[in-house]
């Protein structure tokens, strides 16, 4: 004997795995009647054995790997982090010698149970496309996922770039409505964080908001291009701006004060990420807002004044929009801390996925190393590392010393007789790597630079700001950066 059973715990299993036959084609037609009379519920089927004890519910909601699509944006045309972004995007930046930036939001992804995957780029793009297209390929073809690259191109109606991120989505809308998803997750593809969307998945639904914003408590020095949200006592959003010290607050739409009349409102950061129910994206920037080109200028504002729900959802972990090259140098530093650390790349229940590489180990000879990341197939002599981050396969010849500072390594080995004569360059001489009794302290050194020997890399004149891009490096915050491919001749002192 089966029977139907209706059951009432206070919440949704969202995590069932045995959707009802056709549940998810009905849900629009049926799921508004059924919240009237149920208040909130959960259907369950069982025999006449378990109507005593109903378990295993069945949720609602499609499961989150068939009905939720990630768009990842992993570049942009300005870029606080330059000249690491001279010849990469934001998302393709090395972090934590093994990784890129792109990494972590891809693996909160995975991690998530979210498995259909576009990565939006432009700007910049070869080395991230790249990098997506080898280190992703294969990682969830078991589960039916992908991630799948979408760079900027040109059509018979649209000659130019993509004019900005909500320009990106409606020219792309025709790829990314292939898959028949209920909500489109879009993520900023540089910043640094650890989070189970499930769970913004599930309040987005219960409350069954438009648009769910992710916000952090705390408001912060931020990208003033991620802005201000302003939220009643229900955490629906009233008003958005952008984050400026000269600029006033926005005026609060009449619609808004109407729907928010004796509620008190809280200042909360934007994190410029933002879960949009489909036909909510299509109507927007094809209908509402057919010339709007970016979310926290146009389309948010744009969505709060239509009447539209909504909603934030506060993240209370740590997060890291890398909005400077010192936030950069700082959550490498996080990296080797002993206790505390901020963002765990150690979490077997959530690991961070990068591109798989046949390297050998690292080798190291006579070398002391304390509080530090060593990534894989470098090669270390006799030399002092301490409170570092040294990439791949990246090469420190004896009596080196590096202090507090983040080197990214190198994409390729070079054999060991350099042979030079007089009528060639330093360039050919000083192999890439760090030469023999070089000091280094509060840098980043760039992938493939090449820093000869007795250098001092320690910003001896303490100065804060500094453009000698002529000269291979610059200096931001007191840290002096070498850029990628940079040479810095034997004996220089910077």
């Amino acid at each position: 004997m089966v029977a139907l059973h209706l059951s009432f715990p206070t919440t949704f299993n969202h995590q069932a795995k045995l959707p009802i036959q056709g549940l998810a084609s009905s849900r629009q037609k049926h799921v508004s009647k059924l919240h009237s009379s149920i208040s909130p519920g959960c259907l369950f089927i069982c025999n006449s054995e378990q109507l005593q004890h109903p378990t295993n519910p069945i949720s609602l909601f499609p499961p989150v790997d068939q009905s939720v699509a990630a768009i990842v944006f992993g570049d942009g045309s300005e870029s606080r982090l330059y000249p690491l972004t001279k010849r990469r995007s934001e998302g393709a930046i090395p972090l934590a010698a093994n990784y890129r930036l792109i990494d972590a939001v891809v693996s909160n992804c995975i991690n998530s149970n979210i498995n259909k995957i576009y990565a939006l780029t432009q700007f910049n793009s070869t080395s991230l496309n790249c990098h997506l297209s080898r280190a992703y390929s294969g990682v969830l073809r078991g589960k039916d996922g992908f991630v799948e690259v979408i760079a900027a191109y040109q059509s018979p109606q649209d000659q130019g770039w993509f004019q900005g991120n909500v320009d990106a989505i409606r020219r792309c809308l025709w790829v990314l409505e292939e898959f028949p998803v209920d909500e489109f997750l879009v993520l900023p593809g540089h910043h640094l964080y650890k989070m189970d969307y499930q769970k913004l998945i599930e309040a987005h639904r219960n409350r069954k908001a438009d648009i769910t914003i992710m916000a952090s408590s705390a408001i912060r020095d931020q990208d003033p291009g991620l802005g201000l949200l302003k939220v009643n006592t229900e955490n629906q959003v009233i008003d958005f701006r952008i984050k400026s010290d000269r600029e006033p607050a926005s005026s609060i739409s009449a619609e808004a004060l109407r729907r928010s009349r004796n509620s008190t409102y809280e200042n909360i950061s934007s994190m410029g990420i933002y879960l949009i129910n489909r036909e909510v994206v299509a109507r927007l920037v094809n209908e509402h807002f057919p010339e709007a080109n970016d979310f926290a200028n146009e389309l948010i504002p744009g969505a709060i004044s239509t009447g539209m729900k909504v909603e934030a959802y506060r993240f209370d972990g740590y997060w890291e929009d890398m909005r400077s090259i010192e936030a950069f140098y700082q959550a490498n530093m996080e990296c080797i801390k002993k206790s505390n650390i901020r963002y765990n790349f150690y979490d077997r229940d959530s690991p961070v996925y990068t591109m798989p590489r046949c390297l050998p180990p690292s080798l190291i000879r006579d070398a002391e190393i304390s509080d530090s990341v060593i990534g894989d197939g470098c090669i270390i002599n006799r030399c002092k590392i301490k409170g570092a981050i040294v990439g791949m396969r990246t090469r420190i010849g004896d009596g080196a010393a590096i202090q507090d500072s983040v080197i990214m390594g190198s994409d390729i080995y070079q054999k060991n007789d350099i042979e030079s004569s007089g009528n060639e360059g330093q360039a050919k001489a000083t192999p890439v790597g760090i030469g023999e009794d070089t000091q280094i302290r509060k840098a980043i050194i760039d992938k493939n630079a090449r820093i000869g020997k007795n250098v001092m890399i320690i910003n001896k004149d303490n100065v804060h700001e500094g453009d000698r891009e002529g000269n291979g490096y610059i200096i931001s915050g007191g840290i002096v950066v070498v850029l990628q491919g940079a040479l810095i001749p034997d004996g220089t002192i910077l």
